[in-house]
């Protein structure tokens, strides 16, 4: 299974519009970040986690055009606003896409997206899509992929595990039912704003300490904030555990 990193940046990106702060002014280019999203290539499906606002761009820089299945997390727009951007991929497969998400995640999609789903159109020219709601695990020949349930302040997200690795992001608590989920997970991609305290995300310190109660050897921290400068931080973090970066590559 291989990981690709699509975006690793918090609802603004990074960087900012109009900021001139150390990160936002770098030239170094892992301090250039997309909204949230990652791509996983598997021997049975390949998965998108989340449509971005960035996704034309995150799919043209990596060379993406195979989507099978997108798993959404939740319906926030820096996670959800890119959907039509999905018709290109619709036209090059000639296939209809499955979309999975909570039913909070899907309702908030057939509002936003009203045309999509009211409207005739020609084929491809929006997104041609298949809405399924999670209830459970789903299964795609051998490959299982289990939905994370976590909070967001108030808000009820998913984050998923395939295999011995997981994903969540925009997180603020992991109930407990979801931290036994973890437990065999040998690879964690989780949520780190920033350093100061936030009422919706983990902050570093947080996201650190659940990485080292679940015993996890290897995690990397992601939707981060211009807050945080790639190489100064990354040198304070504990072993086993880096800042995420946009096009970073990991193989599972």
């Amino acid at each position: 299974m291989d990981v690709t990193i699509l975006g690793s940046g918090t609802s603004h990106g990074v960087p900012i519009i109009g900021c001139n702060c150390e990160t936002c002014t770098s030239d170094n280019p892992k301090n250039k970040r997309f909204r949230s999203s990652i791509y996983i290539k598997t021997n049975v499906k390949n998965i998108l986690i989340d449509t971005s606002p960035d996704l034309r761009l995150q799919l043209l820089n990596n060379e993406i055009t195979d989507i099978d299945i997108v798993l959404f997390t939740h319906p926030h727009a820096d996670h959800i606003m890119g959907f039509d951007d999905l018709r290109a991929i619709n036209r090059i497969n000639k296939s209809d896409i499955p979309c999975y998400g909570n039913k909070y995640t899907l309702e908030a999609i057939k509002k936003k997206f009203e045309y999509i789903f009211k409207d005739r159109h020609c084929r491809f020219s929006v997104p041609s899509v298949k809405l399924n709601e999670i209830k459970g695990e789903l299964q795609f020949e051998d490959l299982i992929v289990t939905p994370l349930p976590v909070k967001h302040n108030h808000d009820n997200v998913l984050g998923y595990k395939i295999g011995n690795f997981a994903y969540i992001t925009d997180c603020s608590e992991i109930p407990d039912k979801t931290m036994k989920l973890l437990q065999d997970v040998d690879l964690l991609i989780l949520d780190a704003l920033r350093y100061k305290s936030h009422p919706k995300h983990f902050n570093i310190n947080e996201a650190v300490e659940v990485i080292k109660n679940l015993g996890i050897k290897k995690a990397y921290l992601t939707h981060v904030s211009h807050e945080i400068e790639h190489e100064k931080v990354n040198a304070e973090l504990p072993e086993g555990i880096q800042l995420a970066y946009d096009g970073l590559q990991l193989k599972v």
